[in-house]
């Protein structure tokens, strides 16, 4: 198992990697990437110039973690926010996860700063993702704690874990 982020020269980043570390890296970040391919765009040709995108909060709770209304108590106003930002905000998760894609390698992972900030993007948003669909709650150490290793939950609770602790060692690392 990788011992995570260390710092690197130039406030860049390294981290040494298995084979099955990156293929398990690269397996989850597409999955995000497909998730958040461009969502639907208005019938108005300036408008889909513009990107200026649906308003419908997504029904699917990942897209909806991963595209949260901006106010919770105004719905009219959360429609119009999501309407002029949703659109730039999938590009960025596309260009956060795509980075990843082509840095993440069998061996040692040098990153710049900048790749390293799309890394530290592209992870949060697979532990959010993952996170939703295991319903994760406060308790998750406790419950994987008392999880049986044959438990069939046992290995995507162990994947979220260890993409909690590639999360915290490369915040640890640019900081």
């Amino acid at each position: 198992m990788s011992t995570g982020f260390n710092a690197g020269l130039g406030g860049g980043v390294t981290i040494i990697l298995d084979g099955g570390e990156a293929s398990i890296l690269r397996s989850l970040v597409s999955q995000v990437l497909g998730l958040v391919q461009p969502g639907s765009t208005g019938q108005d040709p300036l408008e889909r110039a513009l990107g200026i995108g649906a308003a419908e909060k997504p029904s699917d709770p990942v897209l909806a973690r991963l595209f949260p209304s901006a106010y919770a108590d105004d719905e009219k106003a959360s429609t119009e926010f999501r309407r002029y930002t949703e659109a730039t905000l999938r590009e960025g998760k596309r260009a956060d996860a795509e980075t990843l894609l082509e840095t993440a390698e069998q061996g040692e992972v040098r990153l710049t700063a900048d790749q390293a900030q799309a890394w530290l993007r592209a992870l949060n948003d697979v532990r959010l993702a993952l996170g939703v669909r295991l319903e994760v709650t406060e308790e998750i150490h406790d419950e994987l704690a008392d999880m049986a290793e044959d438990d069939p939950r046992y290995p995507a609770y162990v994947t979220y874990d260890w993409l909690t602790y590639l999360q915290d060692t490369l915040v640890r690392a640019l900081w």
